[in-house]
């Protein structure tokens, strides 16, 4: 799952929104970190919906607008708590090995040189 897909599944998750709305909730979701334009919010949607994991929940005009709702399928669902399950073990393995006492690194011995003369 890409990161697009993965902030759009999570925004749903909250319930029915529209194209604007979710836009919206992925930047307050992820501190303004991830700011989705427009034309790949809808080609994600569109895909997501051919893959079964959104689905339209609606529409309605605004302002003379169209505004079209979407929703998480069960499908959709399982596949973001897949996602959500992957992540969290690879995050606790990276939190163990940074936790993790690091060994010093390997130096060379210092060299000895003996200056002596035999005689």
């Amino acid at each position: 799952m890409n990161e697009n897909t993965f902030w759009i599944l999570t925004a749903l998750a909250g319930g029915r929104q529209h194209g604007y709305a979710i836009l919206r909730d992925v930047e307050s979701l992820t501190a303004s970190k991830v700011s989705l334009r427009v034309t790949t919010l809808y080609a994600s949607l569109e895909r997501l919906e051919r893959d079964g994991l959104v689905r339209r929940a609606g529409e309605e005009i605004v302002d003379g607008r169209a505004r079209r709702y979407y929703e998480l399928t069960d499908d959709g669902v399982q596949g973001l708590t897949g996602e959500t399950e992957q992540l969290a073990v690879r995050l606790g393995a990276a939190k163990k090995r940074l936790a993790a006492a690091r060994p010093a690194p390997i130096r060379p011995a210092p060299a000895t040189m003996a200056w002596g003369f035999a005689g």
